[in-house]
């Protein structure tokens, strides 16, 4: 498969489609990240205190024009979700290869992002099936993480659901600071 920073792959299914975000997103994502009711679903872990709620439409470029910056810098893909029913962004997906000395050190990172309407376990479902199967070969890693925290209900039924288990271990930031609440899968 081809490097990932070096083409970014458009990923789909029946409902939904994966592909690099664009500044042209920041009007429907504005709606995903203005939700206060999304917002304790982002995972912001070892984030530098960014907690991922951007209330304004300046603010939403920023962090879109930050996303494409650290894709050119091999950071991280930051993949915007359309809605094919809608043709609307509904949320992104970050996902990176992580290297670190803790028990997710090879492990790829995912970020999964949905506005409210989309927080259930069909539509989280139905996202990951997009995502996982090719994640293994675009990072390069054996197992994916993804922070599920234990009052997310149907992120978690969604996520066991797909054949992830929920982890004792922690992921430990650039700070130190242990970080819990992941679940894991493995090829």
């Amino acid at each position: 498969m081809a490097n990932v920073y070096e083409s970014c792959p458009v990923l789909e299914n029946g409902n939904y489609l994966l592909r690099p975000v664009t500044t042209d997103d920041a009007d429907d994502l504005l709606e995903v990240y203005g939700d206060k009711h999304a917002l304790p679903f982002f995972n912001s872990d070892n984030c530098h205190g960014d907690n991922f709620y951007y209330p304004t439409r300046e603010r939403m470029l920023k962090a879109i024009e930050f996303w494409q910056y650290s894709y050119e810098y091999k950071w991280f893909v930051r993949w915007a979700i359309i809605d094919k029913s809608t043709s609307k962004a509904i949320g992104t997906i970050e996902l990176f290869h992580r290297t670190a000395d803790d028990a997710f050190g090879d492990s790829g990172v995912l970020r999964l992002d949905v506005g409210s309407a989309y927080e259930t376990k069909e539509a989280l479902g139905d996202i990951l099936s997009v995502i996982i199967p090719p994640a293994y070969d675009l990072f390069e890693c054996g197992e994916i993480v993804s922070k599920v925290p234990i009052y997310a209900v149907e992120r978690e039924e969604a996520f066991k659901g797909y054949g992830f288990v929920r982890s004792d271990e922690c992921l430990v930031g650039e700070d130190g600071y242990a970080y819990n609440g992941y679940m894991v899968i493995s090829r």
